[in-house]
């Protein structure tokens, strides 16, 4: 794993018996994004994401799928979560916090977060959808929960309303992602760590 300060940039990768991944990340790209992971719904929200959140993102994951979906899409959330903290260094200049709200046709999704350091996370879907053709949705937050730690930040996400699921998801990953381009974006007035305990 390495990390390039000045370019925010980052590239990562994990092998274990149940996963091999591999992602590069840069944080001040223009959105342009290649997913593979052979989950078709996941490697769609991750599009999604590095879009609105103009990253620059390639991610290529190959996992146990003939077993579950779970180690997979968990450990894709821990390297994505790991390139965000490593791309983003000693967090110096960050605007730090970060919020959205945004709809998707009948879903609206709120999303604030704050790359402090401390993890922690809040997930809340209005939807009681369960799937996704065979993608079982409570598997985002296992992802969420993920990238939350390895990133090391408080992640707030509540979709308020909207019952198709794909929608209600839809709606969640675009607004974690413009919050994330905005906590992520370089803060011309702040000359150092954005705390007042001088580190994050």
């Amino acid at each position: 794993m390495k990390a390039d300060a000045e370019k925010r940039t980052a590239k990562v990768e994990r092998k274990t018996r149940e996963t091999r991944i591999a992602a590069v990340l840069n944080l001040d790209g223009t959105g342009k994004v290649s997913i593979a992971c052979g989950i078709p719904f996941l490697e769609h929200m991750l599009e999604l994401l590095g879009r609105h959140a103009l990253w620059d993102l390639k991610l290529d994951a190959r996992g146990d799928l003939e077993v579950d979906y779970h180690h997979t899409v968990e450990d894709i959330g821990l390297v994505l979560g790991t390139a965000l903290d490593r791309a983003l260094g000693r967090r110096r200049g960050i605007v730090r916090y970060g919020w959205s709200l945004v709809p998707m046709d009948d879903a609206l999704c709120r999303v604030a977060l704050d790359l402090g350091g401390r993890p922690f996370l809040v997930y809340r879907l209005a939807t009681r959808k369960r799937k996704i053709r065979d993608f079982d949705i409570a598997l985002v937050e296992e992802f969420f929960r993920a990238f939350t730690v390895q990133g090391r930040l408080n992640l707030h996400v509540e979709q308020l309303y909207g019952r198709g699921p794909h929608h209600a998801l839809e709606s969640v990953f675009k607004a974690v992602a413009r919050a994330l381009r905005a906590a992520c974006a370089l803060d011309p007035r702040e000359k150092g760590i954005p705390s007042s305990k001088g580190r994050l």
